[in-house]
């Protein structure tokens, strides 16, 4: 991205009424920006901020290229950083290796290091692929034992061009039983002191009727992708061209906002498959992620890849998410 781009970006975006501003810097592996290309993000966020502008930055990171004094700047610029962890060295190395086949894990965990010590606050988000799939409870307990206490689980679903799944893919039969075996472990043990994504958003709903995940919304209007040259889109797996909404540098965000690509792009996710409509987890999974339902053809209507393990781990773990809503209701004053 260069300067002229990121100026852009900041000061259209700033411009707008917004509660909060909140920027998601990611790639490929955006540390490659370096250090101070994130110095100078914060210096136009400074600049071009009304007074009472409330701005969140989050960097999505592989770690290996944090420094002491980067990860000194994060923490000091408050940003949420989520490292890519799959789990313990035998588990991560076998996808996340550098060119020349060597494992990132002994790199990425000395960048989690400098972020602890300098409290940054960082989460651990972890692809489920064909790798770790099998090994739930020993990720789980590997992180825990590290002291991660934030962690994301990110199901790993990708496709050819004729709709086969490709070798690292997952099944929903192995989503399903990697979710059970995490929540039991989770339930048992951890719910005051680890936050699950998935099952922090299930818990927001139940207690406070707060859909804090895309997934479970009803529309996909979530946030805007934008590319390096100022290009905009929907969403980060949906970066194509017919979805492309236009450009910073030629539309406003409103036009961007009201773009009928963006329109017809939100409607997909309701038009989830006829067996949706009579599932009683309908509210939690919203036909799930409209890119798992693309196996069989660019049809929204088609049932998720992975419907059979979420109804699995739903029928498996709601009873208990049920019981514990109710611990946390009484202890809100309005339920009581």
């Amino acid at each position: 991205m260069s300067y002229a781009t990121l100026v852009q970006l900041i000061k259209s975006y700033l411009k707008t009424p917004q509660p909060e501003y909140v920027f998601c810097w990611q790639g490929g592996e955006p540390t490659l920006m370096g250090e101070q290309f994130f110095r100078k993000v914060m210096k136009l966020q400074s600049k071009y901020a009304h007074t009472h502008a409330r701005i969140m930055n989050a960097l999505q990171t592989n770690a290996t290229l944090i420094t002491e004094t980067f990860a000194k700047f994060l923490s000091k610029s408050k940003f949420l950083v989520g490292v890519s962890l799959d789990g313990p060295q035998s588990i991560h190395d076998r996808y996340r290796r550098y060119k020349k086949k060597i494992g990132s894990h002994t790199d990425t965990m000395r960048g989690i290091g400098y972020l602890t010590k300098f409290e940054a606050d960082f989460n651990i988000l972890t692809l489920v692929s064909d790798a770790n799939v099998q090994n739930g409870k020993e990720i789980y307990t590997y992180f825990r034992d590290q002291r991660f206490f934030y962690h994301q689980y990110i199901p790993c679903v990708e496709f050819d061009k004729n709709g086969s799944p490709l070798p690292f893919t997952i099944t929903a039969e192995q989503w399903g039983d990697f979710l059970c075996e995490i929540f039991d472990e989770w339930i048992a043990y951890d719910t005051r002191r680890i936050s699950v994504r998935l099952f922090d958003s299930i818990i927001n709903y139940l207690v406070l009727n707060l859909k804090t995940v895309c997934q479970m919304g009803e529309d996909c209007r979530q946030y805007f992708v934008i590319e390096f040259n100022g290009d905009v889109y929907p969403c980060d797996f949906f970066v194509e061209p017919g979805l492309k909404l236009g450009n910073i540098f030629s539309a406003s965000w409103n036009q961007l906002a009201q773009s009928k690509a963006y329109l017809n792009f939100g409607k997909e996710k309701s038009r989830w498959h006829s067996q949706c409509e009579a599932c009683k987890h309908l509210a939690y999974c919203a036909g799930d992620c409209v890119r798992h339902r693309f196996h069989e053809s660019k049809n929204p209507p088609t049932l998720s890849w992975l419907c059979k393990g979420l109804k699995r781990f739903y029928d498996h773990a709601m009873p208990s998410f049920i019981g514990l809503a109710e611990q946390l209701k009484r202890k809100i004053p309005h339920h009581q």
